[in-house]
C-alpha cells in the first residue's frame, strides 16, 4: 500500500471532513455529532479499511481519555503478548520470540541438518519466504483493505460489484471506469487504498516475461 500521511479518515455521508490521528480525527468527528446529531460520520483506519468505533460523549477532554491506542476492530488481528523466557548466561538480547512450532518428525529431521540447526534454518526459510511474497502480500493487503472501506461507503452504489470484481482481478483501467461517478472523495480514498493492487507483478527468476 503507498504510504499516507495520516492514519485515519472521517466521513460525513460521502464528504470528507477530517484526515489525520485517532485523536484529531475523533475529535472532528465528535464537532460534527455534537453540531449535527443525525449526521452520519464513519471513521476508518487508513491501515485496515475497517470503521472504527469511539465513545464521543462527554466533553472533547472526557473522550480523548477513552479514546484507545489500538481500535476495537483491529484488536482481533493482534497477537497476545508473547510469554518470553529469560535469557541464558551470555545470549545476546536478539529480540528472539519463544513460540511452538508444530512439525512432522521428517521435518525436524531435515531441519536439525541444517547448518545453525532448526531455529536457524526457520528463521532463513521464513525471510526467503518473506522476500519472495513481498510483492504479492502487498497487493493482497490493498485489495483487502480497498474493499472493507469500500463495502462501507459504497456498497449501495451503481457498479459495486463490477468495480469488486475489477480490483480483485487487478485490472485498473475498469475499476477506476466504475468509481468515476462516484462522490469525489471516497473515489479519491479508494484510489489511494488501492494503488498497490495493481502494481506489477514480479516476473520469477528463470522465467521470460
Amino acid at each position: 500500500m503507498t504510504e499516507s500521511p495520516y492514519d485515519y479518515i472521517a466521513f460525513e455521508g460521502s464528504k470528507r471532513i477530517a484526515a489525520g490521528t485517532l485523536q484529531q480525527v475523533a475529535l472532528k468527528a465528535k464537532h460534527a455529532i455534537d453540531t449535527r446529531p443525525h449526521a452520519r460520520i464513519l471513521v476508518f483506519d487508513q491501515a485496515t479499511g475497517e470503521s472504527i468505533d469511539f465513545d464521543h460523549r462527554g466533553t472533547p477532554e472526557q473522550m480523548l481519555k477513552k479514546l484507545v491506542s489500538v481500535p476495537a476492530g483491529a484488536k482481533e488481528h493482534m497477537e497476545p503478548p508473547e510469554k518470553t523466557a529469560p535469557p541464558g548466561p551470555g545470549r545476546p538480547r536478539l529480540g528472539v520470540v519463544a513460540r511452538e512450532v508444530t512439525l512432522l518428525p521428517r521435518h525436524w529431521e531435515w531441519l536439525n541438518t541444517q547448518p545453525g540447526g532448526a531455529s536457524v534454518s526457520l528463521r532463513k526459510l521464513v525471510e526467503q519466504a518473506r522476500r519472495v511474497n513481498q510483492s504479492k502480500d502487498s497487493v493482497r493487503l490493498a485489495q483487502e483493505t480497498s474493499y472493507r472501506f469500500m463495502s462501507a461507503m459504497a456498497g449501495h452504489r451503481t457498479g459495486f460489484e463490477e468495480a469488486a470484481r475489477a480490483l480483485f482481478a487487478a485490472d485498473r483501467d475498469r475499476f477506476h471506469a466504475l468509481l468515476a461517478p462516484w462522490p469525489a472523495d471516497i473515489r479519491a480514498h479508494l484510489e489511494k487504498l488501492s494503488a498497490a493492487a495493481f502494481e506489477a507483478q514480479p516476473v520469477p527468476d528463470g522465467r521470460d516475461a
